[in-house]
């Protein structure tokens, strides 16, 4: 079977253990709210009636095709521009093509820093896969000016952090809805994790701590890992709403 991702690619890895994908949305929760497009998340009055659900889904998506055989997970590609477009008809203005790469970036920027803080530093070829499988998406989708390597997207990225992001009413409103759907001990886990995998523009933008009390429990959680009982953590400082969702993360075969 050709798969849109090989099965022993570092990608697989990555998207296929909840712990990462989670810090994964965590940085990607940051991000949104800073774009300078989260405007287009505000339309359809999704994103601030279900902030969580919404970035979930976006996660979901990504999961999705990094699993799918080849044809399925064009299809799945090609479903996400068709809701897009749906949107920009609704609208009668068109997304701009920095936006969608944007996102695009962030993907790429999370799954690395997500995987490095949880488990080991990435090999300069295994940042060059991960920036291949979502580059691949990127031009499914049509996508224009995106980079041809790991290296040119580096540079497009720290233009991007620095020219894309601004801490908007739409950022202070977007967080107060985090805190809303998450309750205070829940929201400060989302911003220590944040902070852990953010880069210095995002951190600095949100104001997020320097003092990362989440260290020391991340290192406790490891062990907990190997005795098999993460299943139940989670279940303990996780949303029961989103309970399922986050279950299904797990991947037992990459």
């Amino acid at each position: 079977m050709n798969e849109f991702v090989q099965k022993n690619s570092i990608v697989r890895e990555i998207w296929g253990d909840g712990d990462t994908i989670l810090f994964i949305f965590a940085g990607a929760s940051a991000e949104f709210a800073l774009n300078k497009a989260v405007d287009w998340l505000y339309f359809t009055g999704k994103l601030p009636k279900d902030p969580l659900g919404r970035l979930f889904s976006t996660v979901e998506y990504a999961r999705m095709i990094v699993f799918s055989e080849y044809d399925s997970a064009l299809k799945s590609i090609d479903q996400i521009t068709a809701i897009h477009q749906g949107v920009e008809k609704s609208r009668g203005t068109k997304i701009p093509d920095w936006a969608y790469r944007d996102v695009l970036f962030m993907l790429i920027d999370y799954s690395i820093s997500s995987y490095e803080v949880l488990k080991r530093q990435l090999t300069d070829h295994e940042k060059e896969e991960v920036f291949e499988v979502f580059n691949r998406i990127g031009l499914r989708m049509g996508i224009q000016n995106l980079p041809t390597n790991f290296n040119e997207w580096k540079q497009q990225r720290k233009t991007h952090l620095q020219n894309d992001l601004i801490c908007s009413n739409f950022t202070k409103d977007l967080y107060r809805q985090y805190a809303k759907h998450l309750g205070f001990v829940r929201f400060q886990l989302l911003k220590q994790a944040q902070a852990l995998v953010c880069p210095r523009t995002v951190n600095k933008l949100l104001k997020l701590t320097d003092f990362i009390w989440l260290k020391p429990i991340l290192a406790s959680y490891k062990i907990i890992k190997t005795m098999e009982l993460h299943h139940t953590f989670r279940n303990i400082i996780l949303p029961k709403t989103y309970r399922v969702q986050i279950q299904n993360l797990d991947v037992d075969k990459y």
